[in-house]
């Protein structure tokens, strides 16, 4: 199992040209396959192996320009690009797919590409001896002070020869971070995103031990203020608070909003760039935070099970105001999904994702029946009602939490097959759940230990 680290890279002038330099190319060269790919494919109606593209562009310029394995890398992406075009070709010759592929476009002409090393092109150097040794400026670490995560080591990055002879130029030094094991990185990638650049670490992870499979059961049911409500069969439920979530996308949302007006609709500058990247790491920093706090939830409490209430497309022609629509449109949900899913897959634990219609119209205290999305017969009507925001009320006057009755509803979705017991599923655990605040959640939450339970506060 192989895990990645980003890190914003926040260096001297002089290193941040050379990587805007390398993706520069790395784009490039990537046109420069594409092209070549598509005329063997159209002309001749061949598509290229790895070997044939590299033997054909070895003398390209922009070859040339990067490291030799980091041009092959670069290569065998458009090749990868192109096997993918001829995989869903096939399925729509055979009437599989009810859309005819494209085949791969160039990218944007002046943008950059991730540019990708090898573990075995990089090494690992000292800092002080490095730096004496190569007569060079000592590299800002990327996060400063004596607790920084960052050593004194350097990971040295090889240039092509040809830009050592242009430039003088052969190599250049990041920071290596003191919380990963250098043996264990098997790829390093240079990643520019509006305007700014990431080293990802991609690593080998330590085998982890699975949790055993159980019939306790997570229903999560994904929301606007209440980002994440889960209930489980084991007597307890919990819900992430959303509303900061809301807050950084308002406020990205007027800044962008102030900056382009009277600008045409396509307007972008710098500043844009600049708070849509600061915006995209909160976003990022939010779905990790929530992603493992669901995970050490299920670990603590032995849930070997997880359902996730998910409609395709639920997002798509939604109409419930202009202004809730751009809150709930923007909220990355469906990332913090995809993130729970890797995470459970990591663990052992069954991820599973399910239509999720009518589970908030349903009353789960009256067993109401839930039909699937579009086969509702003409006369159902539910049992209880959502009497105002986040309160429903059963048939019998009994008042609950309405977004933990919809992630009952989704466990009930799945309960003959998972063949799930949910009689510990009662009105107190749908009327008081745990709620957790993004801001709160600090390292304690965010890492699984011995005292998880304790902290995050369910062992009571």
């Amino acid at each position: 199992m192989y895990g990645c680290q980003q890190h914003l890279i926040q260096e001297a002038p002089e290193i941040m040209a050379i990587l805007e330099y390398i993706c520069l190319e790395a784009n490039r060269l990537t046109n420069c396959g594409i092209y070549y790919c598509r005329q063997m494919l159209f002309k001749a109606g061949i598509f290229l192996t790895r070997g044939a593209l590299d033997r054909e562009l070895k003398s390209n310029i922009h070859f040339k320009a990067m490291r030799s394995a980091c041009a092959q890398q670069t290569l065998h992406g458009v090749i990868e690009s192109f096997n993918s075009y001829k995989a869903l070709l096939k399925l729509y010759k055979e009437e599989k797919l009810h859309f005819r592929p494209k085949p791969p476009s160039y990218r944007k002409k002046g943008g950059m590409a991730v540019v990708s090393y090898p573990s075995r092109w990089v090494k690992l150097i000292d800092g002080s001896v490095g730096m004496r040794s190569l007569g060079e400026t000592h590299p800002q670490p990327l996060q400063g002070g004596e607790d920084s995560p960052w050593s004194h080591r350097y990971l040295k990055f090889p240039l092509g020869n040809q830009v050592k002879a242009w430039f003088g130029i052969d190599h250049f030094l990041l920071p290596m971070p003191s919380n990963l094991d250098y043996k264990s990185i098997k790829q390093y990638r240079i990643l520019p995103r509006n305007g700014c650049f990431y080293i990802e670490f991609v690593y080998q992870q330590p085998e982890i031990e699975p949790i055993e499979a159980n019939n306790n059961v997570l229903g999560i049911d994904p929301g606007l203020n209440n980002w994440i409500t889960g209930v489980s069969n084991t007597g307890k439920s919990f819900i992430i608070d959303g509303k900061k979530v809301k807050s950084q996308n308002q406020w990205y949302n007027k800044q962008v909003a102030k900056i382009k007006r009277g600008k045409p609709q396509d307007y972008w500058d710098e500043e844009l760039a600049e708070l849509t990247e600061k915006r995209n790491r909160q976003m990022r920093d939010n779905i990790n935070k929530a992603a493992r706090l669901i995970i050490n939830w299920c670990l603590a409490n032995n849930v070997s099970n997880i359902v996730f209430g998910w409609n395709q497309f639920n997002k798509d022609g939604i109409n419930i105001g202009k202004k809730n629509n751009q809150e709930f449109v923007q909220i990355p949900t469906a990332k913090l999904k995809e993130r729970v899913s890797q995470l459970g897959q990591q663990y052992g634990i069954n991820f599973i994702d399910t239509e999720e219609s009518y589970t908030s119209q349903a009353s789960f205290l009256d067993d109401d029946f839930l039909p699937k999305y579009g086969e509702k017969p003409e006369r159902w009507e539910a049992s209880g009602r959502r009497v105002e925001r986040g309160l429903y009320c059963s048939s019998n006057g009994s008042l609950i939490n309405a977004d933990c009755n919809g992630a009952a509803n989704i466990i009930k979705k799945v309960r003959t097959q998972l063949n799930l017991d949910l009689t510990k599923v009662c009105r107190g655990v749908l009327t008081l759940p745990k709620r957790y605040f993004l801001d709160s959640l600090s390292k304690k939450y965010c890492k699984h230990s011995e005292r998880v339970e304790t902290a995050l506060g369910i062992s009571a």
